[in-house]
């Protein structure tokens, strides 16, 4: 059969991508080796964190399933950082990993115009350096237009529990052996990552009296911006706990590191720095006494538990004794061990900026393929290699989120420009303009792109218009509305530790509003003439308080604006520019910059190149 899309993959950069393209109008195939793992969480049972939490409300905006999915499925919300600026604060949830699973699997069936088959794809058909067809391992032939890979780490992917090797891209799946061959058989560049993942314990094993308690937050905070708040007070949450390694636990991993394949020298792929292996925890932070592990309820219909901070791969019997000296666990039982994953991935500078490679025309990427780590990053990528696959057949224009639109963009840029040497994840810190880029106004910022592609309604988006004009008349409104400095306010006020001196007679709510500390919450209880919603009051709160900041970074953004969106043409020839160094050349050539903006972030372009590159390219528009 012949389709318009295929996407290979079934993870949650897969189910993006799949849902995106057949819900843009394209007939649509979800390859995957095995059909009761579709939106597996391999890894935590969790969704969104600090920046993660951003890309899945972007993912949101855009028309995707990742927000209403955890939403639907979530067992313990946590809005984080609260303590700190609401830039990084991130909203974050345990999900049901079963139910999460299932309803993932549920939509996919159910949507019209994709078809879901359980096969592994082998190689690729390629003809005048553009996709045709996918090959499977029982020799099927799918013709497409394009195709979508989001194999995850499933590309040869090799599992180690010390000495035990198993080809398979998870504990007890298979491992997609052959279409690496056909990435080198097309001239591609194949490097090799390691991920790893902690054992899973019986809950009912481990002596809670011992661990620190760990609350949801009372009132959950959606991910998706068309989920019933109320509704979702209704859902039933339950704990999470904190225990901690101590000189026990890191005398046995000292005493065994010798048998640990990453030590060993049998792991040859790079793993993440920012989620390290509890070993390599323990051999480069060899001054810090302890470690601190969360113990992570994976549903509400079964007793297993993650400890999140203890992936390892050692023996199973070095893991037993491991985690029998952490407190409350001294009598656990270990239902799934620990261990270390290798696969391969394709580096991201082979990529165009709209996730297409540069070598096939119509093949694109998205997820751990490209380097990355995490569920969120690679769902922000499926459905954007989507949205873009579906425009290119349809000879629309691409979707290429800027630095200053979008976490995704931020994360698409530093790919395809730098590109990667171990796995990345997505950090509010990767981001120039993070005031910008908040979670609680994804919606704002790229609910329009979601509209243009047909996977947001008119209805919704006229929603997101209507509240956003909710926010401004309020915030005009607070600059009128006057708080009376009396004892009853000066005591309100006292809860939130700001420093009230040279508070005297009035003060609009605006001016009091960007005194360090104070709380809308609290300036709205001394007055009867505003109720609000709490997600309104909270991004007024922020557009109020931080009004110069957020002003100061629409200046930056607007002198660097020119420079996004000053495309360089495909056929541009750095060869022939006369005063640019060779090592310039060579890392132009192999980046392809979409934009000025893009090759000035370069290593080892500088500013008399974009100088050089400019001149020339003010020459080519005068001669067109």
């Amino acid at each position: 059969m012949k389709y318009n899309i295929i996407v290979i993959g079934a993870g949650h950069a897969g189910c993006e991508a799949a849902l995106a393209s057949a819900r843009m109008g394209m007939h649509t195939l979800l390859l995957t080796g095995n059909l009761d793992t579709i939106a597996q969480m391999s890894c935590n049972p969790a969704i969104g964190g600090l920046a993660k939490g951003h890309l899945v409300r972007e993912i949101d905006a855009l028309g995707g399933e990742m927000g209403v999915n955890t939403d639907e499925t979530g067992i313990h919300f946590k809005m984080l950082n609260m303590s700190r600026g609401p830039a990084v604060w991130a909203p974050r949830a345990q999900s049901d990993k079963k139910k999460y699973q299932f309803r993932m699997k549920e939509v996919i069936e159910k949507q019209k115009g994709l078809d879901s088959v359980q096969d592994i794809a082998e190689s690729f058909e390629v003809k005048n350096k553009k996709i045709s067809a996918v090959i499977t391992q029982r020799g099927v032939r799918h013709e497409t237009e394009a195709v979508i890979v989001c194999t995850g780490t499933f590309l040869k992917g090799l599992i180690h529990i010390g000495d035990y090797q198993q080809k398979s891209g998870r504990l007890a799946d298979f491992s997609a052996e052959k279409l690496s061959q056909s990435y080198l058989d097309l001239g591609f560049e194949v490097g090799r990552l390691k991920t790893g993942t902690p054992q899973r314990v019986n809950g009912d094993t481990i002596d809670f009296t011992k661990c620190e308690i760990q609350y949801p937050d009372e009132k959950p905070f959606a991910f998706s911006y068309g989920t019933d708040r109320k509704k979702l007070e209704t859902v039933e949450q339950i704990p999470c706990w904190i225990t901690y390694t101590n000189e026990k636990t890191h005398k046995i991993i000292s005493e065994n590191i010798s048998r640990s394949p990453l030590y060993r020298g049998i792991i040859k792929g790079i793993g993440p720095r920012y989620c390290p292996s509890i070993e390599d925890k323990v051999v480069r932070f060899s001054d810090k006494p302890r470690h601190q592990l969360f113990l992570e309820p994976e549903g509400l219909n079964t007793n297993e538990y993650y400890i999140n901070g203890f992936s390892s791969s050692l023996p199973e019997e070095v893991q037993e004794q491991m985690v029998r000296t952490l407190p409350g666990l001294e009598n656990v039982h270990v239902m799934r061990p620990a261990y270390a994953v290798e696969y391969d991935f394709i580096p991201p500078v082979q990529l165009k900026a709209t996730l297409e490679t540069k070598l096939v025309e119509g093949l694109y990427h998205a997820g751990q393929i490209n380097g990355t780590s995490g569920y969120e990053e690679a769902a922000s990528m499926g459905i954007i290699a989507a949205i873009n696959a579906v425009n290119k057949i349809k000879k629309k224009e691409p979707l290429i989120l800027k630095r200053y639109e979008a976490y995704t963009g931020v994360l698409i840029d530093d790919l395809v420009t730098k590109g990667v040497d171990e796995p990345y994840r997505m950090f509010t810190s990767r981001a120039e303009h993070r005031l910008m880029l908040r979670q609680d106004n994804a919606d704002l910022r790229l609910m329009q792109y979601g509209l243009v592609a047909g996977l947001v309604s008119q209805d919704r988006y006229d929603a997101m218009l209507d509240k956003y004009a909710s926010v401004e008349k309020m915030i005009g409104e607070f600059k009128s509305i006057r708080i009376v400095i009396d004892e009853k306010a000066k005591e309100v006020l006292k809860e939130d530790k700001s420093e009230l001196s040279g508070l005297q007679g009035s003060a609009t709510i605006e001016k009091l509003l960007k005194r360090p500390g104070i709380t809308l919450k609290n300036l709205l209880s001394l007055t009867n003439e505003v109720i609000l919603d709490e997600e309104l009051s909270s991004i007024i709160e922020m557009e109020i308080k931080y009004k110069g900041y957020i002003e100061k970074e629409k200046n930056e953004i607007k002198k660097i604006h020119g420079m996004e969106n000053h495309v360089i043409p495909d056929e541009f020839d750095y060869d022939s520019l006369r005063g640019l160094k060779a090592e310039a050349i060579k890392k132009l050539k192999a980046v392809k910059p979409h934009t000025i903006g893009q090759a000035m972030r370069i290593s080892g372009v500088d500013p008399s190149h974009i100088s050089l590159m400019l001149i020339r390219l003010e020459a080519m528009k005068r001669n067109k």
